[in-house]
């Protein structure tokens, strides 16, 4: 019964929607606004209500091929034409085309209270009209206010307000209907927003004299839909909005892995290097070779055939390129032949989201491998920490979407060196963490690299001293001492103290084969001492059993000395 009644909710027809064209909006709404209905866009002077409801007529007409009618109260056509040219929006091409139908309503109240009644049925016969002459799919009203000022009586307008809400739902046509905010209520007579099937808040704030946009899905019938804020910027394409939790944790990954541009610390991961479309984030203190690291890092990625955007807050691009020449870094090639982009400006230029906007644009036209931004920490001075840390979401979620490599630089203060988190709080999101601080000595400082962490894979736990160089950052090998790992002019004293050790001892071992060799001798003339004595001693004993015979023998009347001498010639030729 379950299963069939699960079924029957899988099957049940979806709400039909319009999609807007609009940059984010569409995957915020889930889809578009409510198709053949009417929705309220409200907010303050300086939103963007109107650019809203003309991008939302353009898109459609050239994305969707459904053409529209802009009828206006406040601005005249030729006006309207002339604001939106900026944006690339050609409305007399449009118009010129069948495509778009643009009709301005003057209402003048002194008018109106001269002729007597006023109610919306001319309204009605001109924007049907308007409606049926191209066969408009689209609709904005641009703005309700002027359109209802002609109404004295509360009863009235607020029953015209109805009526004029049914006869755009039963026309059929998808319509965008501009209003301002009012006071204590979304619009000025408070009823717009009960009637209307999805309501749209447009809110232009300023905080520590930077000015933000943001974006609100106050309600939507029959569908759900994004509830956050959401930030929204007017570029020079239109309107792009920011989707700040739409994004999900089921992105592709890849198994490529990618250089660190410094051999020696690839060595202290366990597969050599970084996984590409990951985020890394390097950390340390002023003067510990960051940037250094962040612009060996985009060497290597064009000098494998890669390209990469580089996004500098501190540097201008000809002051990054020439203190990277300085230690063996030449990035002039790859920006000649345009792998590599630089951009350069100062964080407080533009609000948090024009800087993201500006990412995800150079993104787009640029396709990178890699992307560098060099610090994040400059960011704080165009936000809290928790705007900050919003955006970064935003950004390191697009970049892994996209399997793009991110590598960041932070700014730590000295007070906040050993910390668990940096001032961003983005250490948590990134796939690998790399911390370069000061080892410092007795009358020296010195840099030393370690890796925090680092997802998916082995890597070491060493703190390697560093240093750069003329050929580049070099890291040196680790010197173990008495209290553990020496640098700098400690570990030249390791080292002369080692080669001393390592010399006494050989000089031991050459002082002991000499004793060894002198003991040979010794022992080699005592040997033949005793071997000459006991030639001796044989000899005697010899000459004693001569003697020993010759007195036994019998005497035959001959000489016995010449018997013994003749005895021992034939015993000698006998031995012979």
């Amino acid at each position: 019964m379950q299963d069939h009644n699960a079924t029957s909710l899988v099957s049940l027809p979806q709400l039909p929607k319009a999609p807007t064209g609009i940059d984010g909006l569409d995957e915020i709404t889930e889809g578009g606004i409510p198709k053949g209905r009417p929705t309220l866009v409200c907010g303050s002077a300086g939103c963007g209500k109107t650019l809203m409801g003309v991008e939302f007529l353009v898109r459609g007409i050239l994305e969707y091929d459904e053409p529209g009618v802009l009828m206006a109260f406040e601005e005249t056509a030729e006006e309207l034409t002339a604001n939106v040219t900026s944006l690339g929006f050609d409305l007399n091409g449009l118009q010129a085309a069948g495509k778009l139908r643009i009709d301005h309503v003057h209402i003048d109240r002194s008018e109106i209270e001269e002729t007597g009644e006023y109610d919306l049925e001319g309204l009605f016969i001109r924007l049907g009209y308007a409606i049926d002459s191209i066969g408009a799919k689209r609709v904005v009203l641009d703005t309700i206010e002027s359109l209802f000022s002609g109404f004295p009586n509360q009863a009235v307008l607020r029953s015209e307000i109805r009526r004029l809400f049914r006869w755009l739902k039963d026309k059929g046509v998808t319509t965008v209907i501009t209003a301002e905010r009012g006071d204590g209520s979304l619009t000025r007579q408070g009823l717009e927003e009960y009637v209307s099937d999805c309501v749209i808040l447009l809110d232009n704030r300023v905080i520590d004299q930077i000015t933000t946009r943001r974006l609100r899905i106050v309600k939507y019938r029959g569908s759900t839909h994004g509830t956050n804020e959401y930030p929204y910027l007017i570029t020079q394409e239109g309107i792009s909005v920011l989707p700040v939790t739409s994004l999900l944790l089921n992105h592709e990954v890849s198994d490529e892995l990618v250089s660190t541009g410094v051999p020696a610390l690839d060595d202290m991961f366990g597969l050599k290097g970084f996984y590409k479309g990951s985020s890394i984030l390097v950390t340390g203190t002023a003067g510990t070779a960051k940037t250094t690291l962040a612009a060996g890092f985009a060497n290597e990625v064009c000098a494998k055939g890669g390209r990469c955007l580089f996004f500098a807050f501190e540097e201008s691009p000809q002051q990054l390129v020439r203190n990277m020449n300085s230690v063996n870094i030449h990035l002039t090639p790859w920006l000649e032949n345009g792998q590599l982009v630089i951009e350069a400006s100062r964080p407080t230029l533009n609000g948090l989201e024009k800087h993201l906007v500006t990412i995800h644009k150079q993104v787009s036209i640029h396709k990178p491998d890699a992307v560098v931004i060099d610090p994040i920490s400059n960011l704080i001075t165009v936000g809290n920490i928790a705007e900050v840390r919003s955006m970064l979401t935003r950004l390191i979620d697009f970049l892994k979407v996209n399997n793009i490599t991110a590598l960041f630089t932070s700014l730590l203060s000295g007070r906040n060196e050993r910390q668990e988190m940096t001032e961003e709080g983005v250490s948590s999101l990134v796939d690998t963490w790399i911390s370069v601080r000061d080892l410092e000595g007795i009358g020296e400082r010195n840099r030393g690299i370690s890796i925090l962490k680092a997802r998916g894979m082995a890597h070491s736990n060493q703190v390697r001293e560093f240093i750069v160089t003329r050929e580049g950052i070099q890291l040196l090998d680790v010197v173990i001492g008495p209290e553990g790992i020496v640098t700098g002019a400690s570990r030249l004293t390791q080292q002369l103290h080692e080669q001393a050790q390592a010399r006494a001892a050989r000089l031991e071992l050459e002082r002991k084969d000499r004793e060894l060799a002198r003991k040979r001798l010794v022992l080699e003339a005592t040997i033949a001492n005793l071997r000459t004595e006991f030639e001796s001693v044989e000899e005697e004993l010899r000459q004693i059993s001569y003697e020993e015979q010759f007195r036994q023998r019998p005497s035959n009347g001959r000489n016995p000395l010449a018997d013994a001498a003749e005895g021992g010639q034939s015993t000698t030729s006998a031995d012979q």
